[in-house]
């Protein structure tokens, strides 16, 4: 296909698709992009231009392409306003997520040997630890109850409070901060306040970890001698959120499915259908190009903002046959749901221990569980950055 000017097709300009109260997930409008020829662009809130890459091929490509940036320092970032965008490392020095090589790779190779698969397996008996000691909390305040509150939130929490060696009496703290950070609703004001205390709470953190250093993720950035004490805050902080709010997300949402096809629970694929199927972070990779780039034979300039929107590519059923269909016995490998390239999720094999235990060991220890509501009305999070159900009534 021939690169075509970006300038010259307004009428390709659709408004951005965000999730709507109401609506199925992914948006329906995915679909309907993904039969274009060529890219549809869209106008996001905070004023920048953006490319929607809605199929598969185009969302691994872009997420692969060197010129395709994710620092959002860069002029031409597409963000939804300064609420709900990545911070700036003037904001939260160490939050990596938002580097381009070499800078991204500076953390990422300090960190990789604590989130491989075989560090994983090695902490398994903590995780599945963490894990039983929630679902008894659950079996022990007793029918009815919210499997959010009571369950999907604490595991994460718990277990990543565990890895970066912060106290689990002050996970109540961090989830009230976080909560406020990955709400798109929520005020400068009140994000501003919510980073401040997180940030200085880490920082303390990271102080105590100089003088006592011990087998955790803090102490082993401060032993790197890399780092800056304020990046490993900002680093810390990434892995905070990251740990807590992806995994408990789909925690819950996974849940949902098995409670109505128990059989299902156990199914070897069952973890990455879920991830493909719910993909949360549809809207976390933003890039913006800083080089001119051809992506699905459109050409996009220096400057203009790039959304690879993971759902839609999940969805694509060019590469996953039936794809609104729940089916753990697809072939679900290859999915998007941790991104993909130098940026994949670094936590992606943790996720899926923890995912993978969590069901086990709630089915198990409460075999009866089952939703106290109609599907059609679990409310879910439409106001957050990433996909999630605001609760999940159950009883047993």
């Amino acid at each position: 296909m021939t690169a075509t000017d970006s300038k010259d097709d307004a009428a390709r300009q659709v408004d951005f698709p965000f999730r709507r109260p109401g609506e199925p997930f992914p948006p329906p409008g995915y679909a309907e992009l993904r039969g274009r020829d060529g890219l549809a662009w869209s106008m996001m809130p905070g004023g920048q231009r953006v490319w929607l890459l809605t199929r598969f091929e185009d969302v691994r490509e872009a997420l692969l392409h060197p010129h395709l940036s994710s620092d959002s320092r860069n002029e031409g970032f597409p963000t939804p306003g300064r609420t709900g965008g990545p911070p700036a490392q003037t904001q939260i020095p160490g939050w990596f997520a938002t580097l381009d090589p070499p800078e991204h790779d500076r953390y990422r190779k300090i960190l990789m040997q604590d989130f491989t698969a075989r560090r994983m397996k090695e902490l398994r008996p903590r995780i599945q630890k963490v894990v039983e000691d929630c679902v008894e909390s659950l079996a022990a305040k007793g029918s009815p109850a919210d499997l959010v509150a009571d369950y999907a939130v604490p595991i994460p929490s718990l277990v990543i409070c565990e890895l970066l060696g912060v106290p689990n009496a002050d996970r109540a703290f961090f989830e009230s901060r976080i909560s406020v950070l990955v709400t798109l609703s929520a005020t400068d004001e009140e994000r501003d306040q919510a980073t401040t205390e997180l940030l200085r709470y880490l920082g303390r953190m990271v102080t105590i970890k100089r003088h006592r250093p011990g087998d955790d993720l803090i102490s082993t950035m401060l032993a790197a001698g890399e780092l800056a004490p304020m990046e490993i805050g900002g680093a810390a902080l990434l892995l905070l959120i990251a740990g807590q709010e992806t995994t408990a997300n789909n925690i819950a949402l996974g849940a949902v499915p098995l409670m109505t096809r128990p059989e299902w629970i156990g199914d070897p694929g069952i973890v990455d259908e879920l991830l493909r199927f719910y993909s949360v972070a549809d809207l976390v990779p933003l890039r913006v190009a800083v080089a001119d780039v051809e992506i699905g034979g459109q050409l996009i300039r220096a400057g203009e903002g790039v959304a690879p929107l993971v759902a839609a590519a999940n969805y694509d059923d060019g590469r996953f046959a039936c794809p609104h269909a729940f089916d753990p016995s697809r072939s679900a490998q290859g999915h998007v749901a941790f991104g993909h390239g130098r940026h994949k999720c670094l936590g992606q094999h943790l996720v899926r221990v923890e995912m993978e235990l969590a069901y086990r060991v709630l089915f198990e220890r409460l075999p009866g569980i089952h939703l106290d509501c109609a599907v059609e009305d679990l409310r879910h999070k439409d106001n957050g950055v990433l996909y999630g159900l605001a609760e999940l009534p159950v009883r047993w």
